[in-house]
């Protein structure tokens, strides 16, 4: 089944495949209104996306129930992921999902998080299973008037994680979700719901691919996060999307007294990106990071960076961003620090390093840092580098070759960022890195 170009029966239509109660379908109607009413954002890259031509859902297996077993998924797309190296990466997981085209294909979890009440499903299943649980979360952080492609997700969302943490829940590996974009003007639209509860922890991690098509492909995605008291959660995302997909996220998180949110966040691929993942610091000594890292080729903009609203007391923020930019790519950091006024003692650092490898690149620093009571403090530092021809001289005469001695000082570049991953994730991105050189 495909469903190509939107309107309001089409949205109804998207409803009723997967069977939703009334309060969804009227969900993804009023979004669809404000999908309508809005206007294109007004800062960024210049989005051109013909929206008649996008594929708003697709499911080409007739068997809709989701797999727990690999051999029961069809083989070409078994093949494909396992030459991606998902299957394999599964041994080091506590949970794993993965999304082709709009739907959630394959689902598992260990059983020692069943016996925890760990809740790892699909969105769908969440919303048909634990009704009154995501109701009370769902669209409260990211709501459907937030921007026109949040508008847009939450009328034509399919697919995507919801994650329960019980209270005094520690997992010992992380959970991973997977995304695969597989076909031309293909539109992937999926809706993340994570509710860490106090006293509990979670590391999540999320990839996505899609091959090179030469018409442009869309995903955008709405994440929301709740952190509860004392409690942790760090969302790692590594995204190797091909250069012709628009990849528009709108990514949140409320973090509770004494709780700490942490976003690790890859953008190697895409045509354009505008994505910056925020922490709302509503409880006192809360917590928040992100860690940043954007590669712009030849037409390619990445446009991301962070927001860290302080609205509890003694709360900090740190924001690390390195991006790099060659062969006439850009690479924007666009961020924002709020320090409300009764945030008190409240402390903020932002960190912006740029690498360009070449004369016809570019980047951009627009950090927009306001702090409103005088016990609170804001730091902000940004650099812009290119490779110095005397490293590259001293390293040569080693005997390393000039694209060697590069790629080395890029890893080194990103060595942060890399540290901040699981091993076998800081190999995958190592070797991303090196193809994208």
């Amino acid at each position: 089944m495909e469903i190509v170009g939107l309107n309001r029966e089409k949205v109804e239509k998207i409803s009723t495949i997967k069977g939703e109660d009334e309060w969804v379908k009227e969900f993804r109607i009023n979004s669809y209104d404000n999908f309508i009413n809005s206007k294109m954002p007004k800062f960024g890259p210049n989005i051109n996306i013909d929206f008649d031509k996008i594929i708003y859902y697709k499911n080409d297996s007739s068997d809709e129930k989701i797999k727990n077993n690999w051999n029961d998924v069809l083989k070409p797309v078994r093949d494909e992921f396992d030459e991606l190296g998902v299957i394999e990466s599964e041994v080091h997981l506590d949970g794993i999902g993965v999304q082709y085209e709009s739907e959630v294909i394959y689902h598992n979890m260990i059983k020692e998080l069943k016996d925890k009440k760990v809740i790892f499903t699909s969105i769908e299943d969440a919303l048909k299973n634990y009704p009154n649980l995501v109701k009370k979360y769902f669209g409260k952080i990211v709501s459907n008037k937030e921007n026109k492609f949040a508008a847009l997700n939450s009328a034509v969302f399919s697919g995507g994680s919801f994650i329960y943490i019980p209270k005094n829940t520690t997992l010992d590996r992380p959970l991973q979700s997977y995304f695969r974009i597989n076909s031309r003007n293909m539109g992937q639209f999926e809706r993340t719901l994570i509710i860490v509860d106090d006293n509990s922890s979670l590391h999540y991690i999320e990839g996505c691919t899609a091959p090179t098509y030469s018409s442009s492909s869309l995903h955008a995605a709405v994440v929301e996060i709740y952190v509860g008291k004392n409690s942790k959660c760090r969302y790692s995302t590594i995204q190797n999307w091909a250069p012709n997909v628009y990849n528009l996220v709108t990514k949140r998180a409320v973090v509770s007294d004494f709780g700490e949110m942490e976003w690790i966040d890859g953008n190697i691929g895409s045509y354009k990106t505008m994505k910056y993942p925020c922490c709302v610091l509503k409880g006192d000594n809360s917590k928040g990071t992100c860690v940043t890292i954007s590669v712009a080729s030849k037409d390619q903009e990445q446009d991301s960076g962070a927001r860290m609203i302080h609205l509890g007391c003694n709360t900090h923020s740190n924001i690390i961003s390195k991006s790099i930019s060659q062969n006439g790519g850009n690479a924007t950091y666009r961020g924002k620090v709020y320090i409300d006024e009764n945030a008190l003692n409240s402390d903020a650092i932002v960190k912006c390093d740029t690498l360009i490898l070449d004369k016809y690149s570019k980047s951009d620093t627009i950090p927009i840092n306001s702090c409103y009571n005088y016990s609170s403090n804001i730091e902000h530092e940004a650099t812009v580098l290119k490779i110095s021809d005397d490293n590259l001289f001293y390293m040569m005469s080693r005997g390393i070759s000039r694209e060697k001695a590069t790629e080395l000082i890029v890893l080194g570049f990103l060595d942060k960022f890399r540290q901040e991953l699981p091993m076998e994730y800081a190999v995958e991105l190592n070797q991303l890195i090196k193809r994208n050189l």
